[in-house]
């Protein structure tokens, strides 16, 4: 039996709304969610799990029509889906009335509940939230009921108000895969039978790293399941370092090649390092190229030359100060507040 899972869609977020690349970030989301469609029909995917937070908050119908039409393309999978802590059921909410095509099922309930899939001889157990927080270890102990011969538990939480979750009393339920939602960052986790999907496109300046999904395979001898990466952007890390010879002009350029070379269609959360010339600050705000950094950090320091500085002003408080702080290592809080103070002293020389 063929599956994929995928988690927290988020449809109808707009993230980084305002940049320059999140014009289009909405639309992106559904676009991505639709390439899965195309996937299972490629794979012949058996069962496509969809564990919560299909929406980034409470669906309208006319996105459920849209989300239905959509599942409306696949040709040989089935469906199964909760919702999660964005999208939970409330009591006017468009999911307890929606129809769904034949082979879509949103298990509904607040309680465990479980669908049956004879074609594929897989049984589904999953609830959805009614709130946005659920304090109890609902899945500690759901164990499955041997309804079929595949049992996968569909499951969306984590932390302390979202269902917390003991993976290692989970797996000694008899599930065959257990397909999480929740935690955005992708996670493979016990004996290659529980997963945590991550959300299929990051959707927050902490979602770093990779996004997809997981492909998984169950037969009599077990279950086998990799992460495959699908998003169409990334957040990334990166630390840029100068020295003295880098001006705000030089700074700007190796930023401009840096994103080239790793791609101008992801996100940048950057930070400067090292020591710059002590007359040179740079104006982060122009340091953006192509309008895709999400945030940028100056940790760098002064270049100065402590030991001249302290020689030209013997009996000076400048002097005084060098040489009550010099000879601490560049990484310690003394070295900083040397930085910091003969920087002070030397502005307020200037003024």
């Amino acid at each position: 039996m063929k599956f994929i899972h995928i988690a927290d869609l988020h449809l109808g977020a707009k993230p980084d709304a305002g940049n320059a690349y999140s014009q289009n970030r909405e639309q992106e989301l559904w676009d991505s969610f639709r390439d899965i469609i195309t996937i299972c029909n490629q794979k012949k995917t058996d069962l496509l799990l969809i564990a919560g937070d299909l929406f980034h908050r409470q669906p309208l119908l006319r996105e459920l029509k849209e989300m239905n039409s959509i599942l409306e393309m696949l040709e040989h999978t089935e469906v199964v889906m909760i919702a999660g802590n964005h999208d939970y059921i409330k009591k006017n909410s468009y999911y307890r009335t929606f129809s769904w095509a034949p082979h879509v099922h949103m298990i509904c309930s607040q309680e465990i509940d479980c669908v049956e899939l004879e074609r594929i001889q897989t049984a589904v157990y999953g609830c959805s939230y009614h709130s946005r927080e659920i304090h109890d270890p609902v899945y500690d102990h759901a164990a499955p009921e041997g309804r079929q011969k595949y049992e996968i538990l569909l499951a969306h939480g984590g932390d302390e108000k979202h269902i917390p979750i003991k993976s290692n009393q989970i797996m000694t339920l008899g599930y065959d895969y257990v397909a999480f939602g929740h935690i955005h960052k992708p996670q493979l986790l016990v004996e290659n039978r529980m997963a945590y999907a991550g959300s299929l496109e990051p959707t927050d300046t902490g979602d770093i790293g990779r996004h997809g999904y997981i492909e998984g395979r169950i037969t009599g001898k077990g279950c086998q399941i990799r992460f495959v990466p699908h998003a169409l952007r990334e957040y990334r890390n990166c630390e840029v370092k100068v020295d003295k010879s880098v001006t705000g002009h030089v700074l700007r350029q190796k930023i401009t090649d840096m994103i080239a070379e790793q791609g101008m269609q992801h996100m940048y959360k950057i930070t400067l390092t090292g020591y710059r010339d002590p007359d040179i600050w740079y104006e982060l705000d122009h340091m953006d190229p192509y309008g895709n950094i999400v945030e940028i950090t100056d940790h760098t320091k002064p270049a100065y030359d402590f030991t001249k500085l302290k020689n030209e002003n013997k009996g000076n408080i400048l002097g005084q100060y060098i040489e009550s702080l010099e000879g601490y290592p560049a990484d310690s809080l003394e070295y900083q507040a040397l930085c910091e103070g003969v920087r002070a002293l030397m502005e307020t020389r200037r003024g």
